[in-house]
């Protein structure tokens, strides 16, 4: 009733708050005493934004088609499993050779604490286990400073701690930041980079258990053989390992961390079924876009055969450099903020290994090894322990390294990112190695990027005809948030656009 009585400019309105309001979603007994009832609409991407648009409004009574151009819904929520098939820009058509339980996140592949992609899960029933964005056992390799071979990240770590510690520490003891801090400020500041570098009395970085052991502390005789040959600082920081430890504090990546039990594409296929495969038309590629003024009327294909689409209103959900392609009476202002966003490229490879001897041979259970080399990351699965098999990310890289590797074959990836992986790990990243699966967002039809970029921000003058409707068309998208890349993005640029579509047929 409030909500009613707002949008009929008889309460305050979520713009007349001082702080932004949680989202509210539409419910069917908004239209009471309104004498008005929920309308047709057309979303346009069965992605997560557009699945999410779709289920939103669907609660309030919405007659929602939802049109897909792909075989599945998800978007960039793609987990590939054993059997499944894709064919890229390129022609090229893999089919994964994965076993029973494996699966390889193509897409999104882990979820913060604070993301509303959590709220989803429960309300949707997604069970969800803890996704190992940080391992103090991965390993850090960096080619280019010389690196003969890996070091863990707590080895790197320690020693890179120890010594900012020590020279910290070494430059207040001799007055250096006298006329920064008081005598009370320099002491507690020493206190405390003691016990963060782990320093001595002599303010001296030497090394300690944190580092790591060769022998570990076991039964009685058997106190530990701690790490030796501390390096030199000038060895530690020309090694470069010190510019990955900032990864971890970011606000998006910090632990705990999540994912949905059996594979990330559990999120869109609960919102298919919530709501409703019949609703939700596959195949359906879209070829033009209308504002007729009182309606929406959208042409798509499916099957070969021309159709159409009559709503009362549109959500348009696709990636904008899709979207720029389609024929619409949008206006040049909504032409131009879409040609002004460009996708970027992203790619992983899947790596099936016959054992799991990345937690036998080298005590790593899920967790990030970071790389200089064009693989960038590998990442140790987070689920599965101890089971017969497991998949390796062999990399996630990005830019011109995504784009390097799409230009190779299948197999090509595969060597390439093989001959990467023993640098690091040794010859059963080769001699273990089952099957492999790659996949490279530029080369996806439909979608044909990982991300978008933004310049200026989502809420730049020159965005701003999508962030408000054209007409009778709303806009959604990671793209159209400050968290691109997200689904998180996704769901809450979803709900703007719920929340202004259902406001205006309120107001209408």
């Amino acid at each position: 009733m409030f909500a009613t009585m707002g949008a009929l400019g008889l309460a305050p309105t979520a713009q007349a708050a001082p702080h932004e309001t949680p989202f509210r979603a539409p419910r069917t007994g908004d239209f009471h005493l309104t004498g008005r009832a929920a309308a047709r609409v057309v979303v346009i991407g069965g992605g997560i934004a557009g699945l999410t648009a779709a289920y939103e409004l669907g609660k309030a009574g919405y007659d929602c088609t939802v049109l897909e151009a792909r075989d599945r819904t998800g978007g960039r929520n793609l987990t590939v499993r054993g059997g499944d098939t894709t064919t890229d820009l390129q022609g090229t058509r893999q089919t994964a050779r994965f076993g029973d339980g494996e699966y390889m996140n193509c897409g999104p592949a882990r979820i913060a604490q604070w993301m509303v992609t959590l709220d989803y899960c429960r309300e949707l029933g997604v069970p969800l286990e803890v996704f190992t964005n940080t391992n103090a056992d991965a390993y850090l390799y960096n080619e280019s400073a010389g690196m003969t071979g890996p070091q863990r990240h707590r080895t790197a770590k320690a020693d890179v701690y120890g010594y900012v510690s020590e020279l910290l520490a070494k430059a207040t003891d001799k007055g250096a930041l006298d006329g920064e801090l008081t005598a009370d400020d320099r002491e507690r500041l020493t206190e405390f980079l003691k016990d963060w570098g782990e320093l001595g009395d002599t303010l001296a970085y030497e090394g300690g258990e944190r580092r790591g052991y060769t022998t570990v502390p076991a039964a009685a005789g058997t106190p530990g053989v701690p790490l030796g040959d501390v390096p030199t600082a000038s060895q530690v920081f020309s090694s470069g390992v010190g510019r990955y430890f900032s990864f971890e504090f970011g606000f998006d990546q910090a632990m705990l961390m999540f994912q949905p039990v059996g594979g990330m594409d559990r999120i869109p296929q609960a919102l298919t079924r919530a709501v409703g495969t019949r609703r939700i038309r596959t195949g359906a590629a879209v070829s033009k876009i209308t504002d007729t003024g009182g309606g929406v009327s959208v042409i798509y294909t499916q099957g070969g055969r021309t159709r159409t689409v009559e709503a009362d209103y549109c959500v348009a959900a696709l990636p904008p450099n899709i979207l720029a392609r389609i024929p619409h009476n949008l206006g040049p202002g909504v032409q131009s903020a879409l040609e002004a966003i460009t996708p970027s490229s992203a790619a992983k490879i899947g790596l099936e290994y016959r054992s799991r001897w990345w937690e036998t041979d080298h005590r790593i259970y899920g967790g990030i090894t970071e790389t200089d080399q064009d693989v960038t990351h590998i990442w140790h699965p987070s689920y599965g322990f101890h089971g017969e098999r497991g998949v390796l990310i062999g990399y996630y890289n990005y830019g011109s390294d995504a784009d390097a590797y799409a230009r190779l074959t299948p197999k090509g990836r595969e060597e390439r990112a093989v001959a990467a992986g023993v640098k690091i790990y040794g010859e059963k990243y080769r001699t273990e190695l089952a099957s492999s699966f790659s996949h490279h967002w530029r080369q996806t039809p439909y979608l044909e990027g990982a991300w978008h970029n933004t310049p200026g921000g989502p809420e730049a003058l020159r965005y701003k005809p999508l962030n408000e409707p054209a007409g009778r068309v709303h806009f959604a998208g990671d793209w159209l948030s400050h968290t691109d890349a997200w689904q998180h993005g996704a769901f809450t640029s979803a709900r703007r656009a719920v929340t202004a579509l259902h406001t205006r047929v309120l107001a209408s």
